[in-house]
C-alpha cells in the first residue's frame, strides 16, 4: 500500500513542479493526473496495490466535500448578499457540464469504435 500512496503522490508532486515551473493555468492535480493516465496507457510498472488504494478513496470520496461545506458556511453572509448570481451560475453551468460530459463521452465511444452495450440499446421493433 506504501508503494501505490507513494506513486499517487509523485504524480501529484510533479503535476505541482511542472505548474510551478512552466507557471501553467492548469491545477497541479490535473496534470499529474494526465502524466499518469501516460504512464499507465504506455505499459510501464505500476504498484499491484494501485486498484484496492484507488477504490478505497474512491469510497471515502465524499470526504472532501467537507471543506466545501465549510467554505460555504464561512461565507454565508457573502451567499446571502449575492444568491441570485450564484444560483444564476449553478443552475447554467451543471447542464451545461452534463451536456460537455456526454459529448465528449459520445465523442471518445465513437472515436475508440465502442459498440453500444447494455439494456439502453434499443432493439428493432
Amino acid at each position: 500500500m506504501p508503494a501505490a500512496l507513494t506513486f499517487l503522490l509523485t504524480f501529484q508532486l510533479v503535476g505541482l513542479v511542472l505548474v510551478s515551473v512552466l507557471n501553467l493555468a492548469i491545477p497541479e492535480p490535473v496534470i499529474g493526473l494526465i502524466l499518469m493516465f501516460l504512464w499507465i496507457h504506455l505499459g510501464w510498472p505500476v504498484p499491484v496495490e494501485l486498484g484496492p488504494l484507488c477504490e478505497g478513496l474512491l469510497r471515502h470520496l465524499s470526504l472532501l466535500f467537507v471543506p466545501a461545506a465549510v467554505g460555504l458556511v464561512t461565507y454565508l453572509d457573502l451567499l446571502s448578499q449575492h444568491w441570485v448570481p450564484v444560483f444564476l451560475a449553478l443552475a447554467i453551468s451543471t447542464p451545461l457540464s452534463i451536456a460537455a460530459g456526454a459529448w465528449t463521452f459520445s465523442a471518445l465511444a465513437r472515436w475508440m469504435k465502442l459498440p453500444p452495450e447494455g439494456d439502453e440499446v434499443k432493439q428493432d421493433g
